[in-house]
Protein backbone atom coordinates (compact mmCIF):
# COMPACT_ATOMS: atom_id res chain seq x y z
CA UNK A 1 0.00 0.00 0.00
CA UNK A 2 1.44 3.37 -1.06
CA UNK A 3 1.06 6.20 1.61
CA UNK A 4 -0.37 9.65 0.00
CA UNK A 5 2.73 12.82 0.43
CA UNK A 6 1.86 15.32 -1.98
CA UNK A 7 4.68 18.55 -1.94
CA UNK A 8 2.21 21.65 -1.37
CA UNK A 9 3.38 25.08 -2.85
CA UNK A 10 0.43 26.54 -4.60
CA UNK A 11 0.69 30.76 -4.54
CA UNK A 12 -1.80 32.22 -2.06
CA UNK A 13 -2.45 34.42 -4.74
CA UNK A 14 -5.02 33.75 -7.84
CA UNK A 15 -4.52 36.80 -9.41
CA UNK A 16 -3.06 40.44 -9.35
CA UNK A 17 -4.76 43.87 -10.85
CA UNK A 18 -2.22 46.38 -10.78
CA UNK A 19 -0.87 46.72 -7.39
CA UNK A 20 -4.34 44.71 -5.97
CA UNK A 21 -4.10 41.15 -4.97
CA UNK A 22 -6.52 39.12 -5.14
CA UNK A 23 -5.40 36.30 -2.84
CA UNK A 24 -7.58 32.92 -2.40
CA UNK A 25 -8.18 33.35 1.01
CA UNK A 26 -9.95 36.42 -0.24
CA UNK A 27 -12.11 34.95 -2.61
CA UNK A 28 -12.81 31.96 -0.32
CA UNK A 29 -14.44 34.74 2.17
CA UNK A 30 -16.62 36.03 -1.05
CA UNK A 31 -17.66 33.00 -1.84
CA UNK A 32 -18.76 31.68 1.61
CA UNK A 33 -20.51 35.25 2.67
CA UNK A 34 -22.16 34.72 -1.38
CA UNK A 35 -23.68 31.34 -1.05
CA UNK A 36 -24.70 31.81 2.72
CA UNK A 37 -26.28 34.86 1.77
CA UNK A 38 -28.11 32.73 -1.46
CA UNK A 39 -29.10 29.87 1.18
CA UNK A 40 -30.67 32.34 3.34
CA UNK A 41 -32.56 33.49 0.41
CA UNK A 42 -34.07 30.29 0.37
CA UNK A 43 -34.96 29.95 3.93
CA UNK A 44 -36.71 33.83 4.37
CA UNK A 45 -38.84 32.78 1.23
CA UNK A 46 -39.98 29.16 3.41
CA UNK A 47 -40.61 31.22 6.40
CA UNK A 48 -42.26 34.24 4.72
CA UNK A 49 -39.75 36.86 5.76
CA UNK A 50 -39.41 39.90 3.59
CA UNK A 51 -36.40 39.51 1.58
CA UNK A 52 -35.62 43.60 2.32
CA UNK A 53 -34.51 42.51 6.25
CA UNK A 54 -31.89 39.74 4.18
CA UNK A 55 -30.03 42.65 3.01
CA UNK A 56 -29.47 44.06 6.47
CA UNK A 57 -28.87 40.61 7.63
CA UNK A 58 -25.82 40.32 5.39
CA UNK A 59 -24.26 43.62 6.42
CA UNK A 60 -24.92 42.28 9.97
CA UNK A 61 -23.31 38.92 9.12
CA UNK A 62 -20.12 40.37 7.28
CA UNK A 63 -19.10 43.17 9.76
CA UNK A 64 -19.74 40.96 12.89
CA UNK A 65 -17.60 37.98 11.71
CA UNK A 66 -14.63 40.41 10.57
CA UNK A 67 -14.83 42.47 13.61
CA UNK A 68 -15.07 39.23 15.69
CA UNK A 69 -12.81 37.17 13.88
CA UNK A 70 -9.74 39.82 13.69
CA UNK A 71 -10.22 40.48 17.81
CA UNK A 72 -11.01 37.39 19.03
CA UNK A 73 -7.57 36.39 17.50
CA UNK A 74 -5.22 38.81 19.24
CA UNK A 75 -7.53 38.69 22.14
CA UNK A 76 -6.86 34.97 22.32
CA UNK A 77 -3.75 34.57 20.43
CA UNK A 78 -1.55 37.89 21.06
CA UNK A 79 -2.92 40.34 23.07
CA UNK A 80 1.09 42.30 22.83
CA UNK A 81 -0.27 43.20 19.11
CA UNK A 82 -3.34 44.56 20.24
CA UNK A 83 -2.05 46.61 22.27
CA UNK A 84 0.97 47.53 20.64
CA UNK A 85 -0.54 48.09 17.16
CA UNK A 86 -4.36 48.56 17.04
CA UNK A 87 -4.72 50.44 14.10
CA UNK A 88 -3.10 47.50 12.33
CA UNK A 89 -5.65 44.99 14.15
CA UNK A 90 -8.47 46.83 13.07
CA UNK A 91 -6.88 48.10 9.20
CA UNK A 92 -5.92 45.90 6.77
CA UNK A 93 -2.72 47.46 6.27
CA UNK A 94 0.91 46.99 7.58
CA UNK A 95 2.43 50.42 9.16
CA UNK A 96 5.77 49.15 9.57
CA UNK A 97 8.55 48.43 8.52
CA UNK A 98 6.84 49.36 5.59
CA UNK A 99 3.03 50.85 4.54
CA UNK A 100 1.38 47.35 2.43
CA UNK A 101 -2.00 46.24 1.94
CA UNK A 102 -2.67 42.68 4.17
CA UNK A 103 -5.41 42.32 4.33
CA UNK A 104 -7.54 40.34 7.19
CA UNK A 105 -4.66 37.48 8.20
CA UNK A 106 -5.31 36.28 11.43
CA UNK A 107 -8.82 35.75 12.59
CA UNK A 108 -10.05 33.59 14.93
CA UNK A 109 -13.66 31.26 14.46
CA UNK A 110 -14.19 31.43 18.79
CA UNK A 111 -14.01 35.84 18.08
CA UNK A 112 -16.28 35.66 14.91
CA UNK A 113 -18.93 32.66 16.90
CA UNK A 114 -18.93 35.60 19.28
CA UNK A 115 -19.47 38.79 17.19
CA UNK A 116 -22.10 36.92 15.10
CA UNK A 117 -24.05 36.10 18.14
CA UNK A 118 -24.21 39.80 19.22
CA UNK A 119 -24.89 40.88 15.75
CA UNK A 120 -27.61 38.59 15.56
CA UNK A 121 -29.01 39.74 19.18
CA UNK A 122 -29.12 43.18 17.66
CA UNK A 123 -30.42 42.07 14.31
CA UNK A 124 -33.74 40.51 16.21
CA UNK A 125 -34.68 43.11 18.57
CA UNK A 126 -33.98 45.97 16.01
CA UNK A 127 -35.01 44.34 12.46
CA UNK A 128 -36.29 40.91 12.68
CA UNK A 129 -38.32 41.59 15.75
CA UNK A 130 -38.49 37.37 16.46
CA UNK A 131 -36.20 35.98 19.49
CA UNK A 132 -32.35 35.51 18.76
CA UNK A 133 -32.91 31.58 18.88
CA UNK A 134 -35.17 31.60 16.01
CA UNK A 135 -32.19 33.69 13.91
CA UNK A 136 -29.17 31.76 15.27
CA UNK A 137 -31.17 28.68 14.24
CA UNK A 138 -30.96 29.60 10.87
CA UNK A 139 -28.11 31.15 10.11
CA UNK A 140 -25.68 28.50 11.45
CA UNK A 141 -26.77 26.74 8.53
CA UNK A 142 -24.81 28.51 5.95
CA UNK A 143 -22.05 29.54 8.91
CA UNK A 144 -21.02 25.56 8.54
CA UNK A 145 -20.60 25.77 4.82
CA UNK A 146 -18.77 28.86 4.78
CA UNK A 147 -16.42 28.04 7.55
CA UNK A 148 -15.23 25.21 4.82
CA UNK A 149 -14.18 28.27 2.14
CA UNK A 150 -12.13 29.73 5.02
CA UNK A 151 -10.16 26.55 5.81
CA UNK A 152 -9.59 25.99 2.37
CA UNK A 153 -8.30 29.51 1.60
CA UNK A 154 -5.73 28.51 5.10
CA UNK A 155 -5.14 25.47 3.00
CA UNK A 156 -4.01 28.22 -0.12
CA UNK A 157 -2.18 30.46 2.29
CA UNK A 158 -0.43 27.36 3.79
CA UNK A 159 -1.17 28.49 7.42
CA UNK A 160 -2.62 26.90 10.01
CA UNK A 161 -0.80 24.04 9.44
CA UNK A 162 -0.91 20.31 10.57
CA UNK A 163 1.76 18.39 12.84
CA UNK A 164 3.93 16.37 10.86
CA UNK A 165 2.60 12.91 10.60
CA UNK A 166 5.83 10.80 11.22
CA UNK A 167 5.11 8.78 7.93
CA UNK A 168 4.78 9.29 4.15
CA UNK A 169 1.94 10.42 4.27
CA UNK A 170 0.38 14.20 4.28
CA UNK A 171 1.38 17.55 2.58
CA UNK A 172 5.20 18.87 2.21
CA UNK A 173 4.69 22.65 2.72
CA UNK A 174 7.51 23.73 0.62
CA UNK A 175 6.63 27.38 1.08
CA UNK A 176 7.50 27.33 4.61
CA UNK A 177 10.60 25.86 3.60
CA UNK A 178 9.85 22.09 4.51
CA UNK A 179 10.48 18.55 3.64
CA UNK A 180 8.53 16.57 6.11
CA UNK A 181 4.86 15.92 5.52
CA UNK A 182 2.27 17.25 7.82
CA UNK A 183 -1.17 16.11 8.80
CA UNK A 184 -3.94 18.11 6.20
CA UNK A 185 -5.52 19.56 9.04
CA UNK A 186 -7.33 22.21 6.86
CA UNK A 187 -8.38 19.37 5.03
CA UNK A 188 -9.92 17.78 8.13
CA UNK A 189 -11.79 20.23 9.20
CA UNK A 190 -13.11 21.55 5.49
CA UNK A 191 -14.33 18.18 5.22
CA UNK A 192 -16.03 18.22 8.66
CA UNK A 193 -17.63 21.71 8.53
CA UNK A 194 -18.97 19.96 4.58
CA UNK A 195 -20.75 17.50 7.20
CA UNK A 196 -22.06 19.87 9.69
CA UNK A 197 -23.72 21.72 6.96
CA UNK A 198 -25.37 18.48 4.91
CA UNK A 199 -26.50 17.19 8.69
CA UNK A 200 -28.00 20.75 9.68
CA UNK A 201 -29.97 21.46 5.94
CA UNK A 202 -31.25 17.76 6.33
CA UNK A 203 -32.31 18.98 10.11
CA UNK A 204 -34.11 22.37 9.15
CA UNK A 205 -35.68 20.92 5.63
CA UNK A 206 -36.60 17.80 6.81
CA UNK A 207 -37.77 17.49 10.72
CA UNK A 208 -39.87 19.24 12.75
CA UNK A 209 -36.59 20.91 14.85
CA UNK A 210 -36.27 24.04 13.48
CA UNK A 211 -40.05 24.51 15.51
CA UNK A 212 -37.47 23.97 18.52
CA UNK A 213 -35.76 27.20 19.57
CA UNK A 214 -32.21 26.37 19.86
CA UNK A 215 -31.84 22.95 18.71
CA UNK A 216 -30.47 23.77 15.36
CA UNK A 217 -28.19 26.25 17.39
CA UNK A 218 -27.20 23.93 19.69
CA UNK A 219 -26.66 20.55 17.42
CA UNK A 220 -24.42 23.40 15.42
CA UNK A 221 -22.29 24.31 18.35
CA UNK A 222 -21.92 20.40 19.72
CA UNK A 223 -20.69 19.62 16.22
CA UNK A 224 -18.40 22.56 15.00
CA UNK A 225 -16.62 23.01 18.51
CA UNK A 226 -16.18 18.77 18.86
CA UNK A 227 -14.80 19.05 14.87
CA UNK A 228 -11.98 21.80 16.41
CA UNK A 229 -11.47 19.87 19.60
CA UNK A 230 -10.41 16.75 17.85
CA UNK A 231 -8.49 18.68 15.06
CA UNK A 232 -6.60 20.43 17.76
CA UNK A 233 -4.66 17.56 18.26
CA UNK A 234 -3.58 17.33 14.73
CA UNK A 235 -2.86 20.95 14.29
CA UNK A 236 0.29 22.51 15.25
CA UNK A 237 -0.49 25.09 18.28
CA UNK A 238 -0.81 28.95 17.13
CA UNK A 239 0.33 30.02 20.33
CA UNK A 240 3.20 27.59 21.94
CA UNK A 241 1.01 27.98 25.86
CA UNK A 242 1.25 24.59 26.99
CA UNK A 243 2.74 21.18 27.65
CA UNK A 244 3.27 18.77 24.81
CA UNK A 245 0.44 16.62 26.87
CA UNK A 246 -1.74 19.55 27.98
CA UNK A 247 -5.12 20.91 25.38
CA UNK A 248 -4.07 23.97 24.12
CA UNK A 249 -6.20 27.39 23.20
CA UNK A 250 -8.48 26.65 20.56
CA UNK A 251 -9.29 23.15 23.25
CA UNK A 252 -9.84 25.37 26.28
CA UNK A 253 -11.80 27.42 24.13
CA UNK A 254 -14.11 25.07 23.01
CA UNK A 255 -15.68 22.84 25.42
CA UNK A 256 -17.71 25.53 27.14
CA UNK A 257 -19.13 26.03 23.17
CA UNK A 258 -19.73 22.43 23.29
CA UNK A 259 -21.76 22.27 26.55
CA UNK A 260 -23.67 25.61 25.88
CA UNK A 261 -24.71 23.85 22.57
CA UNK A 262 -25.93 20.64 24.58
CA UNK A 263 -28.05 23.01 26.88
CA UNK A 264 -29.61 24.70 23.87
CA UNK A 265 -30.38 21.25 22.17
CA UNK A 266 -31.74 19.12 25.55
CA UNK A 267 -33.16 22.36 27.47
CA UNK A 268 -36.64 21.95 27.69
CA UNK A 269 -39.20 24.39 26.33
CA UNK A 270 -41.53 26.92 28.56
CA UNK A 271 -45.10 25.54 28.21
Amino acid sequence: MMLLQIDWNPSPILFKLGPVAIRYYSLMFVLAFMLGLYLMKKIFIEEKISLEKLDTLFIYVVVSTLIGARLGHFLFYDPQFLIEKPLEVILPFRFSPKFEFTGFAGLASHGAAIGVIIAMYLFSKKVLKKPILFILDRIVVPVALGAMFVRIGNLMNSEIIGKPTNSNFGLVFKRLGEDFPRHPAQLYEAISYLGIFIILWFVYWKTAKKNKLGYIFGLFFVLLWSVRFVVEFFKEAQVDDRASWALNTGQWLSIPLVLVGLYFMFRKEKA
